[in-house]
């Protein structure tokens, strides 16, 4: 079993929290995941591989785990981030298309969710938590951009076809307006893309619980839609090599921007 957490720690102002490329399972709970499970489908797949590189001194804290170990993007209290609607819990036992995870009689129990807390999810956010506080206090200013991907049809979840971008910042709570007027700004400049502001996706609970601008920790979240990067939103989920590096243009215009705003607020020229 490997570290449940990878930090790459960098010295800007921007961490990147990247909650579900990780696609490591232990035994005991793989044997208990059925077929459907075993696919490990709902993966942010190759989103790691997407931003990688597109700004230098960038911090990025990614869980190795996969999702339906824990999700480490979900409240550890087990609240649904969209009450009403449907969606995946903290220890997932369906997946995004509402089908059982696991073998019959073997879902995870409190004291198993509990156990797994303890194992991944604590973890990983005791090590986001700390590389923020590091980042603050370096530059009186942290940026938390959340990276996600997720199929681009899913009628258990929402209707229609996804935007490519999706930005999340809680109905703008989670950061200085500026932060969201920037992303939305290179998003719908992009051409041949579409984007949307805090759409289905406002804002897992990740950006949620981090983000409090007025201490300056502000955050975002991006769930891209698999097809703008990927071959086809199935396995083997291959990164389409001319639309990924099309996407990162653009991904790294976004980083950029958000690197110098966030250094003009250090240097007080803002």
């Amino acid at each position: 079993m490997m570290d449940p957490v990878e930090v790459v720690r960098g010295s800007g102002p921007i961490v990147l929290g990247m909650p579900h490329t990780g696609v490591d399972v232990p035994d005991d709970i793989r044997k208990a995941l059925n077929a459907t499970g075993r696919r490990l489908t709902d993966t942010d797949w190759n989103i790691h591989r997407l931003y990688d590189g597109l700004l230098d001194d960038a911090t990025t804290v990614r869980a190795t785990f996969h999702r339906y170990v824990i999700d480490a993007n979900r409240d550890p209290s087990g609240e649904s981030l969209y009450p009403g609607q449907n969606t995946t819990g903290l220890c997932p036992t369906t997946d995004f298309d509402g089908k059982p995870l696991y073998r019959e009689g073997m879902e995870p129990d409190e004291a198993e969710v509990e156990r797994r807390l303890d194992a991944f999810h604590r973890p990983y956010h005791a090590a986001l938590k700390a590389e923020l506080e590091r980042v603050h206090t370096k530059h009186g200013v942290a940026i938390l951009y959340d990276c996600h991907s997720i199929r681009s049809h899913i009628p258990f979840l929402f209707e229609g076809a996804l935007p490519d971008f999706n930005i999340g910042t809680d109905r703008g709570t989670t950061c200085d307006p500026e932060i969201e007027r920037i992303v939305a700004a290179c998003c719908n400049s992009a051409y041949g893309y579409t984007s949307v502001v805090n759409g289905r996706f406002k804002g897992g609970w990740t950006t949620r619980h981090y983000g409090k601008p007025e201490t300056g920790v502000h955050a975002i979240q991006m769930e891209l839609a698999q097809r703008s990067h990927l071959k086809a939103e199935a396995a083997p989920f291959d990164l389409d090599e001319r639309n990924a590096n099309s996407l990162r243009h653009h991904l790294g215009e976004i980083l950029h921007a958000l690197d110098t705003w966030a250094r003009e607020q250090t240097s007080g020229s803002k």
